[in-house]
């Protein structure tokens, strides 16, 4: 298998353009992504919104994190063979500083963190635009991570990443919100504070997201320019740590329709092959991951394939699977959960949550959702959501609605562009069917308040970009609720799907949530339900950060 794996790569190598799938920017959608179960994936290999990914290899194993934003809290996701990727812990649960309980910070947050390994502990640095630099470490990517720490309370910074010499000096890079300049400090060995003001290392166009490496002796430095949409991949390299450095164009959208291509990491196996991960913007699932073959060229790497012959490498679509003798069963990152044992790794909530409305020691097998004041779905404490995953899928979510009281709405949610949401609402009528966009309600059939669950379903096209929720009394009989809607981007985020409740009159009611299926297309979705759960309660909330500066 390993031989055909090699000789599939060579040919893919070799002969790139036979490869690529006949796919225009208007043209048809090639709807094939992740593990093809034949020694090859498709791109993009992780179609789901992680935005700005960063991958590193420990060992044989591959660790991913992404940016978060306003949802807590940051994932930590595990992979043997590169391709097939589960969720295993999550580095924080609040971030407890101003208007992240009170959800106003729509866009901000957590944004392009940087995953490193160093001495045995795992690092996490990120920045929030308009708090500062922090950082987490922890013995074990599963956890438990400690508290994160401010490192500098400074806001204008982003996409943060730790560099360590051989000789035992540390340093740190970044961009500014905005993007560029490229900028380092020397920082102490343990990661907690920087040395010096910093140095401009590079101003380039747009120049954002950095990522450090050192091979043969060089220093390189991975950035995305000219901008998320339209922009590219740049790689500077230098035999000094503070310069110069040259550039060098290796990444563009060329003639493919893959846009971008923005941002991620450049990862070796241990035999020696080397990948790069980057994201793709494609709404409406948002900023999708790709993985590249790369090979290196006159001390420069050359990543994926040249379909217009100009020098520069191209995104390929089809591609042998990593030679890193693993053969997996294709599988996605969990969806699906019973919440039979907690609340399922995969969930975020959006914003910090407030623990003590949400339970599921109430019935076995349930989620209880108690219900906050709110005016609608975006203002609702204690969103419950996940990334919507793959091109097509469809969610099923039972819920039993005795609890709700006067005012109250609850249901399935997805949000991105559109917040929108279908469930049920208790007014002084009783109980009913609604559906909401934007803020906006349309009442619904009358339920019979002897009725006990009902079935709430979102069919999921992200092809046509086409939403439809329907509600059910039976789980077999359904009716369209509300019509049909598009989803996209907002906040830096694609569409998501969720739970909620919430009352428009009082803290009142609650919502019993039950099975939350959530089937989509693309390699076989695991639900891993024994494997991980959200805490409950803070794991590590940021109001323990010990200040190292005045905050500005």
């Amino acid at each position: 298998m390993l031989k055909l794996r090699a000789f599939i790569t060579a040919m893919l190598l070799t002969f790139g353009v036979s490869s690529m799938v006949a796919q225009t920017p208007t043209g048809p959608v090639d709807e094939r992504w992740g593990d093809q179960g034949d020694g090859t994936f498709a791109n993009p290999v992780l179609n789901a919104d992680y935005s700005d990914p960063d991958v590193i290899r420990v060992g044989n194993k591959y660790y991913m994190i992404c940016s978060p934003f306003h949802f807590m809290g940051m994932p930590v996701l595990e992979s043997d063979d590169m391709v097939n990727w589960k969720i295993i812990s999550q580095i924080y649960s609040h971030i407890d500083l101003e208007g992240y309980g009170t959800m106003s910070k729509y866009g901000q947050g957590a944004w392009a963190p940087a995953l490193r390994y160093h001495d045995g502990l795992f690092y996490m640095y990120v920045c929030t635009p308009k708090e500062g630099l922090f950082m987490s470490t922890a013995e074990k990517p599963e956890g438990p991570w400690q508290p994160l720490h401010c490192v500098k309370a400074r806001p204008g910074w982003e996409a943060p990443c730790p560099f360590w010499d051989e000789d035992g000096n540390a340093y740190l890079v970044h961009s500014q919100v905005g993007a560029g300049p490229i900028i380092i400090h020397r920082m102490s060995p343990d990661g907690k504070t920087l040395l010096d003001e910093g140095r401009t290392l590079y101003t380039g166009h747009v120049a954002e997201g950095p990522k450090m490496f050192k091979k043969d002796g060089f220093y390189y430095i991975s950035i995305p320019e000219g901008g998320v949409p339209t922009g590219w991949q740049t790689i500077l390299k230098s035999k000094h740590i503070d310069g110069p450095y040259a550039a060098r164009r290796i990444l563009e959208k060329g003639s493919t329709p893959i846009n971008g291509p923005h941002q991620g990491a450049f990862v070796d196996t241990p035999d020696g092959e080397w990948w790069f991960y980057h994201f793709q913007s494609a709404d409406p699932l948002g900023r999708v991951v790709h993985l590249q073959p790369v090979k290196w060229i006159d001390g420069y790497p050359f990543v994926g394939t040249d379909y217009d012959g100009n020098g520069i490498g191209e995104p390929m679509k089809i591609c042998a699977k990593p030679n890193t003798g693993v053969n997996n069963t294709p599988f996605a990152p969990q969806t699906s959960d019973d919440f039979s044992n907690g609340i399922g790794i995969q969930w975020q909530f959006c914003h910090n949550p407030d623990t003590s409305k949400v339970s599921t020691n109430y019935r076995h097998g349930w989620l209880r959702m108690d219900a906050s004041k709110a005016p609608n779905i975006r203002k609702s404490v204690n969103q419950l959501t996940q990334k919507t995953m793959g091109y097509k899928g469809e969610v099923l979510l039972v819920m039993d609605p005795t609890l709700m009281q006067n005012g109250g709405r609850a249901g399935l949610e997805c949000i991105g562009k559109n917040f929108c949401g279908a469930g049920v609402q208790k007014n002084e009528n009783g109980l009913s069917f609604y559906f909401e966009k934007e803020g906006i309600v349309a009442d619904g059939e009358h339920i019979n308040e002897n009725t006990g669950v009902v079935y709430i379903k979102l069919s999921i096209d992200a092809v046509s970009n086409t939403y439809q929720f329907y509600v059910s009394t039976d789980g077999t009989n359904y009716a369209k609720c509300g019509d049909s809607f598009a989803e996209g981007s907002r906040d830096w985020k694609g569409a998501r799907v969720g739970i909620y409740s919430y009352n428009t009159i009082e803290d009142a009611g609650a919502a019993l949530f039950d099975k939350f299926t959530y089937t989509t297309d693309g390699p076989q979705n695991t639900h891993f339900l024994a494997e991980g759960r959200v805490a409950l309660c803070p794991f590590c909330v940021m109001g323990d950060i010990v200040y190292l500066y005045e905050r500005s």
